[in-house]
């Protein structure tokens, strides 16, 4: 069983920052790309950035300058620092390991798990 848990998340005002942590169990991690993904009420579940298992970082356009992604495989953890922040980054943000194409794939190694909220108001 793939076990993802996201923390992190909060309210803050726009051009603050939060880092969110994932962490995962139930993976040979360290082979196994990590993403970020946010649900926004009224839109799909969206790409926001990806790390690959040798550590090659990409983002999608709205978060590049901003975010930064990585992770520890001795801890088997990813994180996102998100700085900058806008009412636009405003959702829920997921945790899984991309399946084919890391940008636009729809397949994933763990179900969704209940992500961690992020709220970017004044």
């Amino acid at each position: 069983q793939v076990q993802l848990v996201e923390s992190g998340g909060g309210s803050v005002q726009p051009g603050g920052s939060l880092m969110l942590s994932c962490s995962a169990a139930g993976i040979t991690f360290s082979h196994n790309a990590m993403g970020w993904y946010r649900q926004t009420p009224g839109k799909q579940r969206e790409f926001v950035a990806v790390i690959t298992s040798e550590g090659r970082a990409y983002y999608a356009d709205s978060a590049k300058g901003r975010f930064t992604i990585s992770r520890d495989n001795a801890k088997s953890t990813v994180s996102l620092q998100m700085n900058s922040l806008k009412p636009e980054d405003t959702g829920v943000y997921y945790c899984n390991a991309p399946v084919g194409q890391l940008k636009t794939t729809t397949k994933f190694v763990g179900s969704w798990g209940q992500g961690t909220q992020v709220t970017v108001s004044s």
